[in-house]
């Protein structure tokens, strides 16, 4: 049973995109479908944790309108922060899944029970994960692999 979901940001909640706006603030765009997921995925109780290599207050801002509690940013190394946030939780990697698309997330994908990647993912993650999204990133694959991730546990039970 899933009970954690990690997700990247860049790539995987965003097309990977950075635009700034004339006055040099940071603009990004989320997906109204991957944030229906991420509601359902929290309304299953599944803990959504979103975890970033960069800091941006749109993330936070998205987060907080998704109900997603836990977000980390500035996380340089998501396996061993993976492993700490498990461990205060007295989980294993067994109950949780991951999203990313590029090498920074590869040790945490391969970790994880289920692993799930954006299309536009690079090859070297699409090879190792459970599950590749027929959308890119930003574009609907969290909300791909959310329903994938739901789909496998109603199998379990």
């Amino acid at each position: 049973m899933i009970k954690v979901l990690f997700l990247d940001v860049d790539g995987v909640l965003t097309d990977g995109t950075i635009t700034y706006d004339v006055y040099g603030r940071e603009v990004k765009q989320f997906s109204v479908k991957d944030g229906y997921g991420i509601v359902r995925a929290i309304n299953t109780g599944i803990d959504v944790v979103v975890v970033s290599g960069r800091f941006s207050s749109q993330v936070e801002k998205r987060c907080r309108e998704l109900g997603i509690k836990k977000v980390y940013q500035g996380v340089s190394d998501k396996l061993s922060f993976a492993e700490r946030y498990l461990k205060e939780r007295s989980l294993s990697f067994e109950s949780a899944a991951a999203m990313g698309d590029d090498l920074p997330d590869l040790p945490l994908l391969k970790r994880v029970r289920i692993s799930g990647a954006p299309k536009d993912a690079v090859p070297e993650v699409k090879v190792v994960v459970n599950f590749v999204s027929r959308a890119p990133g930003g574009k609907g694959a969290v909300r791909e692999f959310i329903d994938y991730l739901l789909k496998e546990q109603e199998n379990e039970e």
